[in-house]
């Protein structure tokens, strides 16, 4: 029941602050710049629209979130709460791909991507991968600029190899790096089953990180300035 709570009232912060909103927009820039493409790009286009921006929404705005929920003192009712930290991250993670599975949805068939369901599969764990790695770090910070600046070496470290990847560049034992084979799911190509393996085995240890995180944030309640 806590968790069904906290999982609508993430639904309606995330309404509140126009997530659905600049989603809704940005869906519809992005199928017309997939209908605008020749036919033989539309899948590699809604892969790397995919991959690098619904699928990683937790990455960019985990940050905001935590700081606006810190300075409503949001956090300190949680920590005073019967809440459990990791019902705060399986709450944060569930509605942000949710997100992310709705808009993959829409321009996997504006690109009539084949490989529908592994597309979504592909883009919630990749949401998920990105929004813990998001979480961890805005535990750890007091301002924006401390996790824009965070997020540029996670950002290096994941998209560049993917997008690699993704045109054939890097040798075909990369396939096991796991934003490679989030890169593979989305993009409805065969991927390794050791990678994905792996994938799910590093997503399982992010997100006890990432309660661990959320559990030391609770207890050091501070100010923070946005």
């Amino acid at each position: 029941m806590r968790l069904k709570n906290l999982f609508f009232w993430d639904l309606r912060f995330q309404g509140r602050y126009g997530f659905y909103f600049l989603y809704g927009f940005l869906t519809v820039l992005y199928m017309i710049l997939l209908l605008s493409l020749p036919g033989t790009w539309k899948t590699t286009a809604a892969s790397i629209l995919i991959f690098s921006d619904p699928a990683a929404m937790g990455l960019f705005f985990m940050g905001a979130i935590v700081l606006l929920e810190k300075s409503q003192r949001v956090t300190s009712y949680f920590a005073i709460s019967p809440l459990r930290a990791f019902e705060y991250v399986l709450s944060k993670v569930l509605s942000l791909s949710l997100i992310g599975v709705m808009v993959a949805a829409v321009l996997a068939v504006t690109a009539g991507c084949n490989a529908f369901f592994q597309v979504l599969l592909g883009t919630f764990l990749s949401s998920a991968f990105f929004t813990l790695l998001g979480l961890i770090i805005a535990t750890k910070i007091r301002s924006l600029n401390q996790f824009l600046i965070a997020t540029v070496p996670i950002e290096m470290i994941t998209f560049v190899p993917a997008i690699l990847h993704l045109t054939g560049i890097t040798p075909a034992f990369c396939g096991i790096y796991p934003a490679n084979v989030c890169m593979d799911l989305v993009a409805g190509r065969v991927f390794s089953g050791i990678g994905l393996i792996l994938t799910v085995a590093i997503i399982v240890l992010l997100f006890l990180a990432a309660s661990r995180c959320v559990r030391k944030m609770w207890q050091e309640q501070g100010g923070v300035k946005l």
